[in-house]
């Protein structure tokens, strides 16, 4: 697809992947609304990298009907949602518990579902979209203490394959990308964003990854992508 005059919505854009990807984009000519839990956060952003800010908790399963159509209404229609936002938890066996369960899966599964199935309608009536969950390799492989959230992340696989066979008919692509660790403000509970590092990777790369995936010929699509760091140790 041309990235010129796309109208894009990235959720979790306040920061990390999410303000990367969408910098990026609007870099490129597309008209990119953001959305984030933190209003003052979320409005200085949107303000520094020229996007359309949205306050818009995707863990509040009540609001996303009225929230989808609120973002479509700031854009002027869709043509990409990249499902970014997403939330981690991390206890071994032994020490995991349902609240915590229930709040990554509300997110990293519940939102993402329901976000995705309000705004696959507009893509199905126009016959054309571009969905791109952003997965994790822990939706490949799990790893010690990533239970409750590899668990998630599977998830997310199996049901960006359910999606793909779903959606192709109507011509819509659905893609799974699968960062590795990236220096972010992800599960930091003051929400600062870490400073980059040589052996992790940086929310440009995934940026890089997205833009690539979406820039590809409408007559193809890259299922399933996997980034890693190139000398994690």
């Amino acid at each position: 697809m041309t990235l010129d005059k796309a109208k894009i919505i990235v959720t979790g854009g306040s920061s990390g992947i999410g303000k990367e990807t969408a910098k990026l984009l609007i870099s490129k000519g597309a008209k990119v609304l953001i959305t984030g839990r933190d209003q003052a956060k979320l409005d200085t952003v949107a303000a520094d990298i020229g996007a359309i800010g949205l306050h818009f908790d995707i863990g509040d399963l009540g609001k996303i009907p009225e929230k989808a159509h609120e973002a479509i209404k700031l854009l002027g229609g869709v043509d990409v949602l990249i499902n970014n936002a997403g939330i981690g938890t991390f206890s071994k066996l032994g020490d995991i518990n349902v609240e915590d369960m229930q709040r990554v899966y509300t997110t990293n599964v519940f939102g993402l579902t329901l976000l995705t199935q309000e705004i696959a309608e507009i893509f199905k009536s126009n016959n054309y979209g571009n969905i791109i969950n952003i997965g994790s390799t822990a939706s490949q492989k799990g790893f010690a203490a990533g239970t409750v959230y590899a668990a998630s992340k599977f998830a997310v696989r199996g049901m960006t394959q359910c999606w793909q066979a779903e959606l192709r008919p109507y011509n819509i692509r659905v893609s799974l990308v699968n960062p590795s660790e990236v220096a972010s403000a992800f599960a930091a509970e003051n929400r600062e964003e870490r400073d980059e590092q040589d052996n992790k990777l940086g929310g440009a790369d995934i940026a890089h990854s997205i833009a690539a995936i979406l820039e590809m010929r409408d007559k193809g699509f890259i299922p399933e992508l996997s980034v890693w760091a190139t000398n994690p140790f």
